[in-house]
């Protein structure tokens, strides 16, 4: 593997409308990338990248079951926690929130690992 090749893993997950969702996770800092849909009225298939993080928000009913919980660690805990009108609570492990999207998503967020 060359220098420029990074493996990653990029969640998909099931949302019912691409744009309410895109909105709810521009708050969290992600813009979309890219949309796709093999033709008008389709389900759109879409990426949203906040810096090298990026997530496939998909309206395809086959390709991710609702309810899916995702952990972001974020260098802005709690300016994500303002926004969203909720505290980070104290864990074990570190301060971490979880948030739902609109389609009933999971969130949890924590900080960066030092």
């Amino acid at each position: 593997m060359s220098a420029e090749e990074v493996e990653e893993v990029i969640p998909v997950l099931r949302v019912r409308d691409v744009a309410a969702a895109g909105r709810w996770y521009a708050r969290l800092g992600f813009v979309q990338q890219w949309e796709h849909r093999f033709e008008p009225g389709l389900p759109v298939f879409t990426e949203v990248a906040r810096g090298r993080v990026r997530l496939y928000l998909s309206e395809h009913e086959g390709d991710a079951r609702p309810d899916t919980l995702v952990y972001l660690r974020v260098t802005d805990l709690d300016e994500v926690a303002a926004e969203f009108g909720v505290r980070a609570e104290e864990a074990p492990w570190g301060r971490e929130l979880e948030l739902r999207d609109p389609d009933g998503n999971r969130l949890r967020v924590g900080p960066v690992a030092a």
